[in-house]
Formats: C-alpha cells, sequence, structure tokens
C-alpha cells in the first residue's frame, strides 16, 4: 500500500527549491539529503523516484531540493507531485501508543459494552487533532470521533479492534 509522506505545493524562488507540505511524522529522515523518493504526478499513475539534495525549514513549511530539478520551470512542474512510501518499508512503531494511519483502517469500533459501531474509513488530520471517520454499521452515515486515549481507550491491532468510550451525544445522528 502506498502512503503519503509529502505534497509539492508549489515552487520557491528562482533555483528549483519545492515548498512541500509534509504528511509525515518523521520528515527527518523521509527528506534526508540522499533519500530516494517515489514521486507521482497529480492525476497520473507513472511514479518516478528522486533523489533529495537538501532540505530545511523556512516560515514553518519544508522546502526541498532534489537532483535535477534547478530551475523554477523544473519546479512548477512538480507542483501536486505526490510523495510516496510502500508501507512494507515502515517497520512497526516503537511507541505502544502510535499508530500509521493504514493501520487503523478497516478496523471494527465498537463500545466498552460491546456494541458495535462501525469500521475506521479513514483518520483525518486536522488541526486540533486526529479524527477517526467510522462508517456506522446501523446506518452507513459517517461519525467522527476524536482520537484520544479518553474516547479510545483500546486499539489492538492484532484483533482488528478499537474500544471507544464516547462522551453522552458524540454518536447521535444530530
Amino acid at each position: 500500500m502506498e502512503l503519503v509522506v509529502g505534497r509539492v505545493a508549489r515552487s520557491h524562488g528562482v533555483r528549483g527549491e519545492l515548498v512541500v507540505e509534509v504528511r509525515t511524522d518523521e520528515p527527518e529522515a523521509r527528506f534526508a539529503p540522499g533519500a530516494v523518493l517515489h514521486g507521482r504526478a497529480a492525476r497520473s499513475a507513472q511514479v518516478r523516484d528522486f533523489t533529495v539534495e537538501s532540505a530545511r525549514e523556512h516560515s514553518g513549511r519544508l522546502l526541498v531540493n532534489l537532483a535535477g530539478v534547478t530551475d523554477r520551470s523544473a519546479a512548477d512542474a512538480l507542483r501536486g507531485t505526490l510523495f510516496l512510501v510502500d508501507s512494507e518499508e515502515l517497520g512497526p512503531s516503537e511507541d505502544p501508543d502510535e499508530f500509521y494511519d493504514h493501520e487503523l483502517e478497516g478496523l471494527r469500533v465498537q463500545l466498552t459494552d460491546g456494541t458495535e459501531v462501525g469500521t475506521v474509513t479513514e483518520v483525518l488530520h486536522s488541526a486540533a487533532g486526529e479524527l477517526l471517520s467510522i462508517r456506522a454499521a446501523a446506518d452507513g452515515r459517517e461519525i467522527l470521533v476524536p482520537f484520544v486515549t479518553a474516547i479510545v481507550p483500546t486499539v489492538s491491532i492484532a484483533d482488528a479492534l478499537i474500544v471507544i468510550d464516547p462522551p453522552e451525544g458524540l454518536l447521535d445522528p444530530e
């Protein structure tokens, strides 16, 4: 499974530098000099490899230089390119309370009393934190659940199960 670790937002300057929207918790590893990134252009199935020459933070953004991208035109041509890694390349997290999004997607969700709630379809990342998007078993609607320990006390990848203890009203359709 391909996982997105970044997206080219736009060019920066005239020497081919790229502004990259980071979508990984480990940008220092993924965008380290010498790292090879698999890039897929927007609306394309073709994947191309890029080698990182340098990366730096500037005003809260990641600026990346790639081998062979030496001017603004070449950088502009990469706008919208997604940088990908294969989930098989990722080792398990060393922290038992940290999960990759793809590990959570597809897990069953139930209440602490065993009542079936639904299935995780996506993990959403917002400024306020992560949310689990759950497809309700009863009616197929989307339920958004904050991914915090107080509401999500148990995650078992081995059992393909997430147990939630939502506050009153969180699961109500209105």
